[in-house]
Order: structure tokens, then C-alpha cells, then sequence
């Protein structure tokens, strides 16, 4: 490779890395405790496991369930209903708001018995630990406008990975692969440890940087499935006005309508009318595929709220897919215990990745200073020579 070449690659990777780095440390460092959410829920206390039942006790229905959870919280309109009984057994987790249409920021969360129709841990007032971490590490708390920011940082610390390893090469081919050369400066070493904790993380980096990009376009994406294929599922109710919460016909109805026509597929998120997930005239009661491999494949199936009959079931357009299969890969939350600590192992190589980066930099331009600083100390030195 041509030295030209070399330098030009060089700044690319300095100033692509020197203009992301802060914002992703501030990823990683949010990101390490996110990999480990449900354990330290668990261990705080504030995920409450549904309580064993008597053998033979009758169950509630799921519109017991949902008025229990209205009556706890007056006032509030239901905007979403998630349950996964793999992961948490004889838990429904609720979202309500002030209306369908509040922000995000103004939802309130509170979990069920889906079972008993008890509450089993109500909203708290403040957020806590875990939800600034979630918020700063999603958007920095700034909505889709952070969202959308951190997006383009993670496209420069793509572009900062590329160039990094178009420059290993010519860099390393004189040394070993790992070596680390402690006999020399401190900046060295430094170089050393960047560059083999670099290349070590090099693919992990990628792929959580490419799937975080991804999601960062989650709220743009829907936002196009609604003007386009959602508008084009529900043309015909178009002129109708939303209908409001009075009206609702029974959620078990449209759950069972689905189940009917998705007989090989579970259901594990419902949308209420209005809400950023539905139209203002539907239940979308959303189905996912039964096995490892096909979980991730949802499906929104459209369900009239006054009558409880089907509109529309149909796969989500390919880009929705694309968002929602990459997740897994960001979260490393697959593949169970061994997978999250290899994720946090590799989350903590990119740390000093980065801040050994800062360091380098912040050395080469001391060095740089202090260089200049020789150079015109020794030509002040010279010019009292020669005027004496």
C-alpha cells in the first residue's frame, strides 16, 4: 500500500474515532449493566416472580385481568399488553398512559398475575438505575432526535473499525500477531494494547455497531409501515372517527380470532387502537413463530375493536424484520449466561479500545508540543549565539 494511501486511511480512522469516542463509551459503559438487566432486577428485588399456585385453581381470564389493572390505575387508557411465558411465567406486563396517544416518556408500566388478575408490581415514581441506563444508551434521553444521533455515531465508529483494519496490516507486518512491546515507551505499549484488543473485539464490535445502527431506525421504520402497508390494511375505516376506549370489544375475542388464523403461532404483544403499533380502529395482536429460529419472525394481525372481526393478518415488511432479527444480536440475550459474559467480556475490550485511543491521541499531540517546544528553544539558543 502506497504511503499516501496509509496517511489518507490514518485520518480517516483518527478523526472518524476521535469524533465518536465519547458517545461510545457512554454506549458501552450503559450497555454493560443493560447485558445483565434481568439478573440485576432480579437480585434487587424489583422483578416480583409470579407466586406458585394450588393445583386445580381456576384461572382469570385475560379481561379480568386487564380491568384489575385499569382499576389500579384510573384514569389511565391502555396502550399495550406483553407477555412471554418462557421467560416470565404467569406475568402479563401492561403499558398505559393518559391516553393512546401520549409519548413514550409518559408511559406507566405495571405487571400482572395473568393467572390470579393481582398486581404484582405497580409503577414507580421515579426511574430508576436501570431505566436511565436503558434511556441514555437508546436515545441519551433526547427521543428519536438522539435516537437518530447516535445512529450517525455509530456509522463513524463503523467507518472508524474499516479503517482500523485496512491499516493492521501494513502497520503489524513487520511485528507478531499480540505483541505487546513492554520494553519500550509507555505510549507504545499503549499502541500495542490498542491495536490487539482492537483487532481481538474487531467482530464483535462490528455487528453490535451495525445492529445498534439498525435500531436506531426502529421508530422511522414503523413510522413508514404505517403510512404504507398498515394505511393500505385498513383503507376501508379511513373516514371513520378512532374509536374510544368505551367501545372496545372483548381483547379475549380478538386474541382467540387470531389464534385462528395463526393456528402454528403464539401470541405475545397486543396494540390498542390508536397507539403508534395499530390503526385507531384495531386490536393488533401480534404473533411470533414457536421455535428458537423462528421467534423473531412476527406477524401483526388486525382485529376490529367493535366487532372483533378480522381485517387483515399479513408479514411484516422486510425492513421491521430486518430491525427486530438483529436485536438479538445487539443484546447478546440468545444464547443465556455464557453468551452475556462473553458480550460483556468483549464490551469491556472495546472500553479500553477506546480509551486507550483518547490516550494515544492526547500523547502524540504532547509529544507533538513538546517537539515544537525543543525546536524553538534550540533556534533562540542559536540566534544568541551568532549575536554574540
Amino acid at each position: 500500500m502506497k504511503a499516501q494511501t496509509i496517511k489518507s486511511w490514518f485520518y480517516v480512522h483518527k478523526w472518524t474515532s476521535l469524533i465518536c469516542t465519547a458517545f461510545l463509551l457512554m454506549l458501552c459503559l450503559t450497555g454493560l449493566p443493560l447485558i445483565f438487566s434481568e439478573e440485576i432486577h432480579q437480585w434487587t428485588g424489583e422483578d416480583v416472580a409470579a407466586p406458585s399456585l394450588p393445583e386445580g385453581t381456576p384461572k382469570a381470564t385475560i379481561d379480568q385481568v386487564i380491568i384489575n389493572a385499569k382499576n389500579h390505575l384510573p384514569g389511565k387508557e391502555m396502550k399495550y399488553i406483553y407477555w412471554d411465558n418462557d421467560k416470565y411465567p404467569g406475568k402479563m406486563f401492561f403499558t398505559l398512559a393518559d391516553s393512546s396517544g401520549a409519548p413514550e416518556e409518559k408511559n406507566i408500566y405495571l405487571t400482572m398475575d395473568s393467572r390470579t388478575a393481582k398486581v404484582l408490581q405497580a409503577p414507580a415514581d421515579d426511574m430508576d438505575f436501570m431505566d436511565i441506563m436503558f434511556h441514555l444508551h437508546v436515545d441519551m434521553m433526547a427521543g428519536v432526535p438522539g435516537m437518530l444521533f447516535l445512529g450517525f455515531m455509530g456509522l463513524l465508529f463503523t467507518a472508524s473499525i474499516i479503517s482500523g483494519v485496512v491499516l493492521y496490516g501494513p502497520i503489524m507486518k513487520r511485528y507478531d500477531f499480540g505483541m505487546i512491546r513492554t520494553e519500550k515507551s509507555k505510549r507504545l505499549r499503549w499502541l500495542d494494547l490498542h491495536n490487539v484488543l482492537g483487532i481481538v473485539s474487531l467482530a464483535w464490535a462490528f455487528v453490535v455497531c451495525i445492529t445498534g445502527v439498525i435500531n436506531t431506525l426502529a421508530v422511522p421504520a414503523v413510522d413508514a409501515w404505517r403510512a404504507g402497508e398498515l394505511a393500505d390494511m385498513v383503507s376501508e375505516y379511513k373516514d371513520k372517527p378512532q374509536i374510544k376506549e368505551g367501545q372496545l370489544g372483548s381483547l379475549q375475542v380478538a386474541i382467540d380470532r387470531t389464534r385462528q388464523a395463526a393456528p402454528d403461532m403464539e401470541v405475545n404483544f397486543i396494540a390498542y387502537p390508536g397507539t403508534l403499533y395499530s390503526s385507531d380502529h384495531h386490536y393488533a395482536v401480534y404473533v411470533k413463530g414457536n421455535t428458537p429460529l423462528t421467534s423473531r419472525i412476527i406477524k401483526p394481525a388486525l382485529i376490529d375493536a367493535q366487532t372483533n372481526e378480522l381485517t387483515d393478518i399479513r408479514d411484516l415488511p422486510w425492513y421491521l424484520k430486518t430491525i427486530y432479527i438483529s436485536q438479538p444480536f445487539h443484546f447478546g440475550d440468545y444464547g443465556g449466561m455464557p453468551m452475556k459474559v462473553l458480550w460483556a467480556l468483549f464490551d469491556l475490550a472495546t472500553i479500553i479500545v477506546l480509551i486507550s485511543g483518547l490516550y494515544l491521541w492526547f500523547a502524540r499531540r504532547k509529544s507533538k508540543e513538546q517537539q515544537l517546544s525543543r525546536m524553538l528553544s534550540n533556534a533562540e539558543t542559536a540566534n544568541l549565539v551568532n549575536n554574540h
